[in-house]
């Protein structure tokens, strides 16, 4: 496989299509504020921002025992609910090159491990839920990401064969998704990568520092 062979493209969404960091960690530090606790700095958080909310919780406040965990993170997706999209943007370079996309008529879209309830408001409010064929939630399937069932539920409704879809994420379960569905794996390398992540060594066809890099890569294969 290559991109040249590439006929539909697909995204995780937290730390590879969009940067929804500054939201999930506002909502954070709002449930962290209802139980005394003090606001945790957006840096320090951003690499936790792709692994769900239990992680960003286990981020904040490291060995806190169960019901503390379970109190925040429930009070982190109250307030994630009222405050999503508020603060998010696309990363720099995604916008022309889903715009670049829709020139070549290369249908794109989202699979992502966030709940449906947050996923298609959030794209509704980056105004993309109209453009895209493909988006599909932690629960569209019985199984979320690393499993093949959410990836292969996209390549049927981008009306693509799995060898011919790339899919882009920035989290080990995002390659290891698209390896064993057989799409061709890129990593989002702007996205929320922690210093305990090894991205060279995730089962890829290759890293992408940028979006832009993305987009010249695919531009160029098109083009032979």
């Amino acid at each position: 496989m290559s991109l040249a062979e590439v006929k539909g493209v697909l995204f995780d969404l937290d730390g590879t299509l969009a940067d929804t960091a500054p939201d999930l960690v506002q909502a954070l530090n709002l449930s962290l504020s209802d139980v005394g606790i003090a606001a945790k700095p957006l840096a320090d958080m951003r690499s936790a921002a792709s692994h769900g909310s239990f992680a960003l919780v286990d981020a904040a406040i490291p060995g806190a025992d169960d019901a503390l965990r379970t109190q925040v993170q429930q009070g982190l997706l109250a307030h994630y609910q009222r405050i999503n999209g508020d603060h998010c943007q696309l990363f720099d370079g995604i916008a022309p090159l889903l715009d670049w996309l829709e020139l070549c008529r290369v249908p794109f879209g989202v699979i992502t491990n966030k709940p449906a309830r947050f996923t298609r408001p959030l794209l509704h409010k980056l105004k993309l839920s109209s453009r895209m064929p493909v988006m599909i939630s932690g629960d569209s399937t019985r199984y979320p990401k690393p499993h093949t069932a959410p990836m292969l539920l996209g390549a049927q409704q981008l009306q693509c064969q799995p060898q011919q879809i790339l899919y882009l994420g920035d989290a080990e379960r995002d390659l290891l998704a698209a390896q064993a569905a057989g799409m061709l794996g890129g990593v989002a390398l702007w996205g929320y990568l922690g210093e305990a992540d090894t991205p060279y060594a995730w089962p890829a066809y290759s890293q992408f520092n940028s979006p832009s890099s993305l987009h010249l890569a695919l531009s160029q294969a098109f083009a032979k």
